[in-house]
């Protein structure tokens, strides 16, 4: 997620505050990435890395990142046209220090929602990349590859399947559960 984050973020912090051709040659490029499912986006960037755990990673990375950058460059868009972004500005602020002292803590809470919410996502594409024998090689341990491993096996030995599965499940339904609380939590127009 780290590697969707820092990419996402600065295309949007960019395309939303520079405007012009840079959003827009950022957002057909965005749009470009959204014309493809994010798994089979993952799959094509196995399939010019190679299988394994790190290029799983940025696989799963590189595919979550047109969402955080849609997003931020939304909020960019709401939060440039506040007043104290203008105050800066005028007193003669760099692009640089109005971007990352005024504009990015003040879009940060979408970023920690959407993070926490997309965790899951990431988790279950690199388990089902692993399924495939894409991921994570042999001896190292990784839920879809035991899963893979374990089909063969489900009629004599189910636990094989059934324990990396409730596992794959239950970490993915408590990261869905932290994200909308935190969006709860962070959401000015939910608070009464």
């Amino acid at each position: 997620m780290t590697i969707s984050v820092v990419i996402g973020v600065n295309m949007g912090l960019a395309a939303g505050y520079y405007g012009g051709l840079a959003d827009a040659l950022t957002m057909r490029l965005i749009d470009v990435m959204l014309a493809f499912p994010g798994i089979l986006l993952a799959l094509a960037i196995i399939a010019v890395l190679g299988p394994g755990l790190f290029n799983v990673m940025i696989a799963v990375g590189v595919s979550a990142v047109p969402t955080y950058a849609r997003v931020v460059r939304g909020a960019v868009l709401s939060v440039k046209e506040n007043a104290y972004v203008e105050a800066s500005r005028v007193v003669g602020c760099k692009p640089a220090h109005i971007l990352f002292r005024h504009i990015l803590p003040n879009v940060t809470a979408p970023i920690i929602v959407m993070a926490t919410l997309r965790v899951g996502g990431a988790i279950i594409t690199g388990a089902a990349l692993s399924f495939l024998g894409l991921g994570a090689q042999p001896p190292t341990p990784e839920w879809g590859a035991i899963l893979s491993e374990g089909r063969n096996y489900i009629r004599v030995a189910w636990w094989i399947t059934t324990f990396p599965g409730l596992a794959i499940m239950v970490t993915v339904l408590s990261m869905n559960l932290l994200g909308d609380g935190l969006r709860d939590a962070l959401d000015p127009r939910l608070r009464a």
